[in-house]
């Protein structure tokens, strides 16, 4: 058997990679836009809702008839008009049923259809369904050619394009969503309201935006609560866009015993009360300072509505706190309006008065459509009553004639010529029941006769005369403003009767404290008792010793200099409170987005801005200044110093006024002394210039301000545990960036680097830190006081590579 041979070079397309995903992308976006994410103007829904009610309709699930399983619904709108996952088909049918999400549910759901805590829906096999009342105002008229239909996804059904929507549901119910490049955010209204800003338009075509207001005066959500009228909400009326302000509905009560509650009844749309709670839990716990008041959150909602309680403690004001819970949680939050709608086949951010203006325009079509339709109907009707009353009048012929014919074609075609007969007349006269003979009925035939007549005249006028179109659109409206409208839910609060006042200081009370840093690199905040009565306990282990200790209030921030070039601001208030013997945080677990390895150098305060200048070397022996000023920033985190690409800072410390100079200590035992005059002032990001030129694999490791020949000595140690102490004055001055002068003469006994240096004003404690992690007291006056180019003595055994790698005071010792 012969193979044939296919020829795959003519199934290949050659295009480019952009025009492929162009194309692609811009049909996707295309359908989502059209045909998901975005309503219609003129019913206000989207395609799934749209085939959810029709589905419905065509089952005659009618609030008048029995629920059926939610299942049932669902199955059927998929396998005809939504070939989509059925979770997306049940959720969107959720919705349209859920009162504190629809301002006018169009489903009567039966079952769980969830609830304000964000709890979801029962299963849809569970819960039942039918049409709501209003739903049916959205049906009305569909058998009457009011719309155009199209063909279902595979060509077996039609659907229609859109419903009658005998109401503007747009406004009604809002819509929200989210399509490629585009959302919409459309916001429910009140009925009644709305019906009498369509007719104010449709009696005053020429009619401004303030006067359609004063009908439609704002949003109105199912959830009630209170919104506050400002610009935003006008803005938004005129432009399709614009963010108003919604605010819980909440009111004091006092108890027996004399606490106060904030009592909660009413909820900002689209807030789920749970998460509210939780969040003014969060928010108390995390402000403890100014929600010191609350005492306990709870939540006694029932079937008779929401009632969430926030207790007060006795001696706080309770309408100081419902002021900062607006301000912190979402007892207020904001709702941005962004009417984006399918209008003319595209989508299209209107203002009110054109998404008024197109309704009216698509019930001018429904209505002339309708209308037609019905004429037709009655013209038909009209012609055949013509027939049946010239036969009721001559009944003897006509039986007469229909006796004598052989068979209905000729009896039809005899009445047809005896009595000048249409066809369709001569078969109703056939097809008409004997009991129709008689004198009653012949007067019913008469008088309906007239009635259609009337009828047709009325239905003429209609379609010849726009007004008369306008007045049955506006008397429709009206009926169902009459049946359905209801009052208004949310309240609404001028603007300025709401603005949020609170002066938080008064809340917050100022403690002096003081700041700890660990040896492990921990901060706690502690108070001046607490830290008296830590200095005087026993002994700390190593990681528990205090770095720094720097001096402050709960009410400040202080300022955190790190080994990367950062610097980090944070609150006092942010820093744990611990004991002495407490770890505290580390710096990772207070401040976000650090660099591995970021260490801790320095902390000040507001007060050290006084200095002028803030001085930082490095340990490739680079040095800067830089003007305090720029470090008085808002931002949590800046650069406070460039780096070079493998350097790291080892000293950031602002401006002492006494101290004239600079000295440098390398890991080789050279030292420089230099003005601090020389030391070039940069901006935050310079790097610095050049403070001592660095021997081969040399390293800086000591930086401090000093004055020549001020008491006190420098101690310098080796990585043998040799040590001295060399008083400044043998430190000769010199100018910037040079080689510098031997400060320690190093030999195979001492090690060949100098691991670390502290300026001692007095005598103190110090510690050596070795590889091993062991520690070594050494009392200061047992160290040797030695000139600048000596090996100084061994006060530390390192042996075996043990070597010393860290030399750090004793602050409490």
């Amino acid at each position: 058997m012969k193979t044939k041979q296919i020829d795959f070079n003519e199934e290949i397309i050659d295009a480019a990679l952009g025009e492929v995903m162009h194309t692609s992308f811009m049909t996707y976006a295309e359908y989502v836009t059209l045909e998901r994410a975005l309503p219609r103007v003129e019913d206000g829904l989207k395609p799934v809702q749209r085939r959810i009610l029709y589905t419905m309709y065509d089952l005659g699930i009618l609030p008048d008839k029995p629920f059926k399983k939610s299942a049932r619904i669902v199955g059927e709108a998929l396998g005809k008009y939504h070939p989509h996952g059925d979770t997306s088909v049940y959720d969107a049918m959720v919705r349209l049923a859920q009162p504190y999400a629809m301002r006018m549910p169009l489903v009567d759901g039966h079952g769980n259809f969830g609830s304000m805590d964000g709890d979801s829906a029962a299963a849809m096999r569970y819960t039942e369904a039918r049409l709501s009342p209003l739903a049916l105002e959205m049906l009305r008229d569909l058998n009457k050619d009011t719309v155009s239909f199209r063909p279902n996804f595979d060509d077996t059904e039609r659907e229609p394009d859109m419903l009658p929507s005998r109401y503007p549901n747009l406004l009604v119910n809002g819509s929200s969503g989210i399509a490629v490049g585009l959302a919409t955010n459309v916001p429910p209204h009140n009925l009644g309201e709305v019906i009498g800003g369509v007719t104010e338009r449709i009696e005053h075509p020429d009619c401004s935006l303030e006067d359609v207001m004063k009908h439609i005066k704002a949003p109105d959500f199912p959830t009630g609560g209170y919104l506050l009228e400002g610009d935003g909400l006008k803005q938004a009326y005129e432009t399709g866009k614009g963010k108003i302000y919604i605010r819980a509905k909440a009111h004091i009560e006092k108890t027996t015993s004399g606490k106060n509650l904030i009592v909660v009844t009413e909820i900002p749309y689209e807030v789920k009360k749970s998460a509210m709670l939780e969040k003014i839990l969060s928010v108390s716990e995390n402000k403890k300072e100014i929600f010191a008041g609350i005492a306990d959150i709870r939540d006694e909602s029932d079937r008779e509505g929401v009632r969430a309680v926030i207790e007060v403690r006795k001696g706080h004001d309770p309408e100081k706190i419902l002021n900062l819970l607006y301000k912190y949680t979402d007892l207020q939050t904001t709702f941005g309006i962004n009417m984006m709608v399918i209008a003319d086949g595209a989508p299209k951010q209107l203002g009110l008065l054109k998404i008024i203006d197109y309704y009216i325009k698509h019930q001018k079509n429904v209505i002339t459509r309708r209308t037609q339709f019905d004429l037709e109907r009655a013209e038909k009707r009209e012609h055949i009553l013509l027939g049946l009353i010239i036969a009721v009048k001559n009944i003897d012929r006509v039986i007469k004639i229909i006796r004598a014919s052989k068979n209905t074609e000729e009896a039809k075609r005899s009445l047809m010529k005896e009595f000048n007969l249409t066809g369709v007349q001569a078969q109703a006269i056939l097809d008409m029941r004997l009991a129709r003979l008689t004198n009653l009925e012949v007067e019913l035939l008469e008088n309906e006769y007239k009635e259609v007549v009337a009828l047709i005249k009325y239905l003429r006028s209609i379609l010849g005369s726009e007004t008369k179109l306008l007045e049955v659109i506006k008397e429709e409206l009206t009926a169902i403003k009459d049946k359905y409208a209801d009052k208004r839910r949310t309240q609404l609060m001028k603007e300025e009767h709401a603005q949020i006042e609170v002066d938080e200081s008064e809340f917050v009370v100022v403690e002096e404290c003081t700041i700890l840093m660990t040896r492990a690199g921990n901060l706690k905040r502690m108070s001046q008792k607490a830290l008296q009565k830590g200095m005087e306990a026993e002994e700390l282990e190593e990681k528990l010793q205090p770095v720094f200790l720097v001096p402050t209030d709960t009410a400040s921030k202080i300022y955190v200099f790190t080994n990367k070039g950062n610097m980090l601001m944070l609150p006092v208030s942010s820093i744990p409170e611990a004991r002495m013997k407490e770890a505290g945080k580390s710096l990772n677990a207070l401040v976000s987005g650090l660099d591995q390895g970021e260490e801790i150098l320095n902390i000040i305060t507001k007060n050290d801005f006084a200095k002028g200048l803030m001085y930082f070397a490095t340990r490739g022996g680079l040095v800067k200044a830089t003007q305090m000023e720029e470090f008085d920033v808002k931002k949590s985190k800046i650069m406070a110093c460039g780096l070079k690409d493998g350097d790291e800072l080892i000293y950031a410390k602002p401006s002492e006024a006494e101290q004239d100079n600079m000295l440098f200590i390398t890991s080789d035992g050279m030292s420089i002394n230099i003005r601090k005059s020389e030391v070039s002032v940069m901006g935050r990001s310079g790097k610095g210039v050049g403070a001592i030129k660095l021997g081969k694999h040399s390293r800086v490791v000591f930086a401090e301000q000093i004055q020549n020949g001020q008491d006190g000595n420098v101690l310098l140690m080796t990585e043998k545990g040799y040590a001295k102490l060399t008083p400044i004055a043998d430190f000769d001055e010199q100018g910037r960036n040079g080689k510098g002068l031997k400060s320690y003469q190093l030999t195979e006994a001492t090690g060949k680097d100098v691991v670390g240096a502290l300026l001692i004003e007095k005598i103190c404690m110090v510690t050596s830190v070795q590889k091993s992690g062991e520690l070594h007291k050494i009392k200061t006056d047992d160290v040797p006081v030695d000139a600048r180019n000596t090996k100084g003595e061994q006060v530390v055994l390192a042996l075996m590579g043990n070597d010393v790698v860290k030399l750090y005071k004793n602050i409490f010792e």
